[in-house]
């Protein structure tokens, strides 16, 4: 049984199986605390004008839709991808 902890998750690139294209890399997973599961891997969205106006939603890719997880690259099935919003905030007005 291969074995892969969080930790060694985030040096791994996602990659589209049906097209090839690059995704990112993963940034946080999602876990079911109730069962103990892995849920989902998110990766965030890229930085808007240098990251002084947010960024872009997150990417939220689903377990079931993880075909293969290798060495270096997380193949994932052409799925609809989901996008977790984010809101715009300025760091003073809170």
């Amino acid at each position: 049984m291969n074995c892969c902890r969080i930790a060694e998750l985030r040096h791994k690139e996602v990659i589209n199986s049906k097209n090839g294209c690059r995704v990112g890399f993963v940034d946080d997973v999602e876990v079911n605390t109730e069962n103990a599961r892995l849920v989902a891997i998110i990766i965030y969205g890229r930085p808007r004008f240098f990251g002084l106006l947010g960024r872009c939603e997150d990417i939220v890719i689903k377990w079931e839709n993880i075909q293969l997880i290798g060495e270096d690259t997380i193949l994932v099935c052409n799925c609809p991808l989901y996008y977790k919003p984010k809101g715009f905030k300025l760091p003073f007005f809170h």
